[in-house]
């Protein structure tokens, strides 16, 4: 806690100091803690008792806090060879150098390496990947396999993400895509980064509902799932198609197209940015580790939709190893990263026939309006088809 940008500037370094600012400013402990741990810079009165108890001006005390608004930045565009001079040797003592490191599984498609992501980003040739999909940590103070930290302070783990974010940037081609899962408030300081040097294709919402308790609070019901692009458009675009909602059990319309039917395209509704047909690994025919595990049909979708057969592919966070199993079956080259056990990973490979199977299932309820069985049960019960709508 006391790492964090704001004690730091306040020069404050433990909880005897914490009092002694917050007697001398008036401002409460719990709302000085509210402002360090949530990065967020005081408001208002709080703003002009902070700066006449340690005399510096605004300006110099958002500098040090890294809030920088529009004028600030364009100060520092001003004087840009100035600035450069002053910190350019600073910021070439963090390159670290780059090593070369071995994967410990690989196919005849993909390597997979058992080290730090971060690491791992580094020694890889830059803009050589056409799609990148990344499930980082959500720092909920998680237990993963790999014994990670997952509790950073919201200073350090947003410096990570940048950290890595950055560097999967660098590793993306003209033309490629980025995909990162995440909680909507992390996606929001992750959107403010990619922003400055990708084009957003879409904030797409992926419904899954736990129907957990949440008291003082809206239900939490979606992940966010960015989608970005290096460049103006995407090199890789296939549009998915979905089929009907219609009643499983008789065939009924569940939404009414009034007069648009015979509008519809027979291949089937154009996906939309809220996906609500992706549920959560729970039943163990499926899941493969205790933590959780991504749907293979969110992977099917992303990587058929964004990648072309013998694209490649990149995962920084392996996790069960969805990415690559997908990848494997749909004939990308890929490349993964999981710092944690991978015994679960390669276990999936063994079974790699399964999925295959699993992946078929999915692309043959995709791109129609109805199923074949589905049909049969909408002509018995006397409902529409393409084919009645236009006779």
């Amino acid at each position: 806690m006391f790492e964090n940008k704001l004690f730091t500037a306040l020069n404050i370094s433990d909880n005897e100091g914490l009092k002694v600012f917050a007697k001398k400013t008036k401002i409460k402990i719990a709302k000085l803690k509210y402002y360090n741990n949530e990065s967020i810079f005081p408001n208002d009165d709080d703003l002009t008792r902070i700066l006449e108890v340690i005399n510096i001006s605004e300006l110099e005390f958002k500098l040090k806090m890294g809030i920088f608004d529009s004028k600030i930045f364009q100060a520092i565009s001003d004087h840009a060879k100035n600035i450069t001079n002053i910190i350019e040797s600073d910021l070439k003592k963090n390159n670290s150098k780059t090593e070369e490191y071995i994967p410990i599984f690989e196919t005849a498609l993909g390597k997979l390496y058992q080290e730090d992501s971060l690491s791992l980003i580094k020694s890889l040739e830059k803009q050589s990947v056409d799609l990148i999909f990344a499930d980082p940590p959500f720092n909920l103070n998680k237990r993963y396999e790999s014994n990670m930290n997952d509790k950073l302070t919201k200073e350090k783990y947003l410096e990570w993400t940048e950290n890595w974010v950055l560097g999967c940037l660098e590793l993306l081609k003209e033309g490629g895509s980025f995909f990162i899962w995440n909680l909507p408030s992390w996606n929001t300081h992750i959107s403010s980064i990619l922003n400055k040097y990708l084009t957003l294709r879409h904030w797409i919402a992926v419904d899954i509902k736990y129907n957990l308790p949440i008291p003082n609070s809206l239900y939490p019901s979606h992940y966010s799932l960015l989608y970005y692009t290096k460049g103006k458009k995407p090199n890789t675009f296939i549009q998915e198609r979905l089929q009907l909602e219609i009643c499983k059990r008789c065939g009924a319309d569940i939404k009414d197209y009034g007069g648009y039917k015979n509008k519809l395209n027979t291949k089937g509704l154009t996906l939309p940015d809220v996906w609500r047909d992706i549920s959560p690994v729970r039943h163990n025919k499926y899941k493969t580790r205790d933590s959780n595990q991504l749907p293979i049909n969110l992977l099917e979708r992303i990587i058929s939709m964004a990648s072309n057969e013998g694209d490649i592919v990149f995962d920084p966070f392996g996790g069960s190893g969805t990415t690559y199993i997908v990848s494997e079956v749909l004939n990308r080259r890929w490349i993964g990263s999981e710092i944690g056990p991978i015994d679960s990973i390669i276990n999936r490979f063994e079974d790699i026939e399964f999925h295959r199977q699993q992946i078929i299932d999915i692309q043959n309820k995709k791109n129609i309006l109805f199923t074949e069985e589905m049909r049969k049960i909408r002509k018995k019960n006397g409902y529409w088809l393409p084919e009645t709508l236009k006779r």
